[in-house]
């Protein structure tokens, strides 16, 4: 094992790039070195951890089970060297940067899109780039840097995140305006002898969290639709006599559908919003800055 002081800062961010890359070409090419220049370094990483780090396989460089070991506390190390070697003061009017954000489609309608709408008067030069969310990718992206922040649910967030809780959000019924059954409040029984529409992100499914509460109340519905993402959801129920049980926030303000409460003694559970992110992140002035407004928002409209 080396020596600290024999290490310098450029051998930690090669390695930190040679473990995300696997690759010398490519890690050369964001340091902008040469190949050699860069095995030179991966000569002395082995030599100072005691440790190959990466081997070759028919697949390219894989790291060691002692280099996976070294991810996150390299990337918190330079994370911090990062921040020490920034202002403290963050003017967003003059910024700019590129915050990346996975959401679903309901996190991107409730909570990005007014989001959005603030930063093109408070920090214009701010861009967002919206992924879609996968479960199981997110811990990697988060802590490769693919990603700067999720908006998720508790139960989906990868452990070692730091996370803030947005809003508790609850769930309502919609019918469109005018809609035979639906004039503020629906029975039980009309409930469920309505045709109604879910939302199977993963496509098909028939069966949600409304069913198994009517399961256990010994009651059943119909469901005629199924559709991929919330978004669809009002131009159905506009041109339709479906019914559906959605997130509030989702239909707030749309005075073209009747909104009303589950019938009684039907309840949903709601869930919980959370916005997620890498401890590499934590203390930058400008993610800061974006958490705290969109924690700012959620306080503000009441989400």
């Amino acid at each position: 094992m080396g020596d600290i002081r024999t290490l310098d800062l450029n051998l930690l961010r090669a390695l930190d790039m040679l473990l995300e890359e696997g690759s010398v070409t490519r890690t050369a090419e964001r340091l902008g070195v040469t190949q050699p220049a860069v095995s030179n370094m991966l000569t002395r990483l082995r030599d100072h951890f005691g440790d190959p780090l990466l081997v070759r396989t028919q697949r390219g460089m894989t790291p060691t089970t002692r280099a996976l070991d070294l991810v996150s506390p390299l990337k918190r190390i330079l994370c911090e060297i990062s921040t020490l070697c920034q202002p403290d003061a963050f003017d967003p009017v003059s910024a700019s940067f590129v915050v990346s954000v996975a959401a679903t489609d309901y996190a991107l309608q409730v909570v990005l899109l007014p989001f959005i709408a603030r930063l093109r008067h408070e920090a214009p030069g701010i861009t967002v780039a919206v992924y879609p969310l996968h479960d199981c990718r997110l811990q990697e992206q988060l802590e490769k840097g693919q990603l700067d922040m999720a908006l998720i649910t508790p139960e989906t967030c990868p452990p070692d995140m730091l996370s803030l809780t947005l809003f508790h959000e609850e769930y309502i019924c919609a019918a469109r305006k005018n809609h035979p059954d639906a004039n503020g409040q629906m029975t039980l029984d009309q409930y469920c002898a309505a045709d109604h529409i879910i939302v199977s992100y993963e496509g098909g499914q028939l069966c949600g969290a409304t069913d198994r509460q009517l399961k256990a109340l010994g009651r059943r519905r119909r469901v005629a639709l199924s559709v991929p993402n919330f978004l669809a959801l009002p131009e159905l129920l506009l041109k339709t006599d479906l019914i559906t049980m959605a997130p509030r926030r989702l239909l707030l303000g749309r005075r073209d559908l009747a909104l009303f409460p589950p019938p009684s003694p039907l309840t949903v559970p709601g869930f919980d919003k959370i916005l997620a992110w890498h401890c590499r992140t934590d203390s930058d002035p400008r993610y800061r800055w974006v958490r705290e407004q969109l924690r700012s928002m959620s306080d503000d409209r009441g989400l």
